[in-house]
């Protein structure tokens, strides 16, 4: 949330950088906004586990070791080209019971 109200901020006219009132109103008003959309999207929590399953994987396990195999593509050792695999592979499983278990959960609950 916080570049979001970076970003809003450097809106902010210069002669009004002194006051801080404005970046008070913008945060509060970001945090209201997430509250309200939290409190109005039924099962906003497994939404959100079945968002982080499949791109918390994909950004820290996933992504990394497959840009430093397309990087040093002719460079890499067998046995660090072994433990990139390794890791993305460990990544995918992982996002796989991730995503399954938030979809198995929001079903559960769309039946109730």
């Amino acid at each position: 949330m916080s570049p979001v109200a970076m970003s809003l901020e450097e809106l902010i006219p210069s002669s009004h950088l002194k006051s801080h009132i404005y970046a008070i109103l913008i945060r509060t008003s970001l945090v209201i906004s997430t509250l309200i959309v939290g409190l109005s999207i039924p099962f906003f929590g497994l939404v959100m586990s079945l968002i982080g399953s499949l791109l918390t994987m994909l950004v820290t396990l996933i992504l990394p070791p497959a840009c430093y195999l397309s990087i040093l593509r002719g460079k890499v050792t067998r046995i660090q080209a072994t433990l990139c695999i390794i890791v993305i592979a460990v990544g995918v499983v992982s996002s796989a019971f991730g995503t399954c278990s938030a979809l198995s959960k929001i079903v559960e609950n769309l039946r109730s």
